[in-house]
């Protein structure tokens, strides 16, 4: 006689093969995408370009051509980044001499200050570690120059993604519905409305994840270079722009921006300024929790807080600063996804429900297919 087993015992087996089946489907993913991670990088990218600039091309395209809206909207936002981009380095370029000037005068201000009480710190003791700073970077001579040339390989990957994302966003914007109607059309009848359904609850969450954190990074860079500069913290403009970039890395990277700030500030103007700019880290992390976030990101799939610090520090292990600023947008992406095919149950196929003639599913007619507001990838026709 065979000894009886359990019914919860039997689901939790059936459950667990299951999900070491998924696990295994899922490590696999993960592998491939990190041999190939530059085209999944570039193809993001690509993604991200298309969420902003469909509308304009959108909007374009009611009086000029397609093929010109679009050249025209791509073009413009690329004169846009570098006109920002040759601002600050005026800036820069402007004010480097000052800048050294004062951050001398700083560390000398600093040295004097770490000497009074409470810290009664060795007056040789910063005169010791420049000493030796200098020492490491002379017998490490050779090693940072390799570190400098590998680095310089890396800057041509990231010129070979960049160009991979304009060109898979000039096809995206252009002809994204065609190619959406493409993939879907050679999917079985049975999966077609289903994989509609996902594809639309996954294209809206991600253009609202992405209008969102650019309005909170630009509107995190405008406070920041406004106090910035009327603080009298050097290079302002800068870093507003870090600031703005690093926005997109939710939790850590305004505060990590503000940081380099401070520092800066604690340098240049000394110990009174930096500490007003630590309490404005303070002040726009509480204005990006309770006001930004909540009134932006209501456009896309809200997160709880502890799944947004999970999802950023799990994406930054596994990818670094690609995974981080990654992993936010698809942990909403696969939950709208989830949440779209758990609450629209589709009806089994049967009599009044079988496929008409064509291959298409039932329902009204998929002119359009594609996404609201954009393409979802798929091979061109």
């Amino acid at each position: 006689m065979q000894p009886q087993v359990s019914p919860l015992l039997r689901k939790a087996a059936a459950y667990a093969w299951r999900l070491l089946v998924v696990a295994v489907v899922v490590y696999g993913v993960f592998g491939i995408l990190g041999r190939f991670h530059e085209i999944g990088v570039a193809l993001f990218l690509g993604l991200v370009i298309t969420a902003l600039l469909r509308p304009v091309a959108d909007l374009l395209a009611r009086g000029l051509p397609r093929g010109l809206a679009v050249a025209v909207s791509l073009l413009g936002s690329i004169a846009l980044v570098l006109g920002v981009l040759a601002l600050v380095g005026e800036a820069v370029a402007g004010e480097s001499d000052t800048l050294v000037r004062e951050f001398r005068d700083g560390l000398d201000s600093i040295e004097r200050w770490l000497e009074k009480p409470p810290f009664r710190l060795d007056p040789h003791a910063l005169s010791d570690l420049q000493a030796k700073i200098g020492e490491f970077l002379s017998s490490h001579r050779s090693r940072l120059l390799s570190t400098a040339v590998s680095g310089a390989g890396q800057v041509v990957k990231v010129l070979t993604a960049l160009a991979l994302a304009l060109f898979s966003s000039v096809f995206f914007i252009y002809s994204g519905d065609r190619m959406w109607v493409w993939f879907h059309d050679q999917l079985p009848p049975g999966v077609r409305e289903r994989t509609d359904r996902a594809a639309r609850a996954a294209w809206s969450t991600f253009t609202g994840y992405t209008h969102g954190i650019v309005l909170v990074a630009a509107t995190n860079a405008v406070l920041v270079g406004v106090a910035l500069y009327f603080l009298g913290v050097p290079l302002a403009v800068p870093l507003a722009l870090l600031e703005f970039f690093a926005a997109f890395v939710p939790l850590i990277g305004s505060p990590v921006a503000l940081a380099v700030a401070a520092v800066v500030a604690l340098a240049a103007k000394g110990p009174l300024t930096a500490g007003i700019v630590i309490a404005l880290i303070v002040i726009i992390g509480q204005i990006e929790g309770h006001l930004l976030h909540p009134l932006v990101m209501s456009w896309a799939v809200r997160l709880h807080p502890l799944v947004v610090a999970v999802s950023v520090i799990a994406g930054s292990i596994a990818a670094g600063v690609v995974g981080a600023v990654v992993a936010v947008p698809l942990v909403s992406v696969v939950w709208s996804v989830v949440v779209a095919l758990r609450t629209q149950p589709v009806p089994p196929l049967g009599a009044d429900a079988a496929p008409a003639p064509g291959g298409r599913p039932p329902g009204p007619p998929p002119a359009d297919p594609a996404p609201p507001g954009g393409p979802a990838p798929g091979p061109p026709a």
